[in-house]
């Protein structure tokens, strides 16, 4: 009986751990930062942590953010390359809280969320470590991933940002980099 019970806390204990959900029905990392959703100042605290600022927008009852929390960024190897590499704020698609836009308009969450076109969530918006002054940060993004995805895509799309592969005259663009790092997974060549 020690022995089952031994082995249960075992496998309890190796499960990655799953975000909370918050008062506002959104899940919560441990990796997301709390601002006051200035984000140019959120980017100024990205760049000066040597980090990428990535914007979660998400909403309660969302399926595919809830998908994408429990099966993706609950991965060590997802969870631990975001955290490494990235600023993570979250915004409610249907939120309330006052957003401080990168052109400097203060707006409700749900108010930029229309601003920026934001449809479906998840939707997460890569930033630059600069937007030009006066531009409004869906205008500036450097790209923008709609919806669920699988472990192996959103690895790979939060590696071409951060590797600013997206800058490189190589003719590789996100869709060609992930077919590659597809085959290159197959044939064992990566994890």
């Amino acid at each position: 009986m020690r022995h089952w019970i031994g082995a249960g806390l075992a496998l309890l204990m190796a499960m990655p751990a799953l975000a909370e959900v918050g008062d506002d029905g959104l899940h919560k990392e441990p990796w997301f930062h709390d601002t006051f959703k200035d984000l140019r100042e959120d980017l100024g605290e990205a760049n000066a942590e040597g980090k990428r600022l990535v914007l979660f927008v998400e909403q309660r009852g969302c399926i595919y953010c809830k998908k994408m929390h429990e099966e993706v960024f609950a991965d060590p190897e997802v969870r631990d390359y975001i955290a490494e590499n990235f600023f993570a704020v979250q915004l409610n698609l249907h939120g309330d809280i006052e957003v401080v836009d990168f052109d400097g308009e203060s707006l409700a969450e749900k108010d930029l969320a229309r601003k920026w076109r934001v449809l479906f969530t998840p939707n997460i918006v890569f930033m630059p470590e600069e937007v030009p002054e006066g531009a409004a940060g869906i205008d500036s993004a450097v790209a923008v991933m709609p919806g669920a995805f699988s472990k192996g895509t959103t690895l790979d799309m939060f590696t071409w940002v951060n590797e600013k592969r997206y800058e490189l005259d190589n003719g590789e663009d996100f869709q060609r980099y992930h077919a590659r790092r597809i085959r290159e997974r197959d044939d064992g060549k990566t994890d």
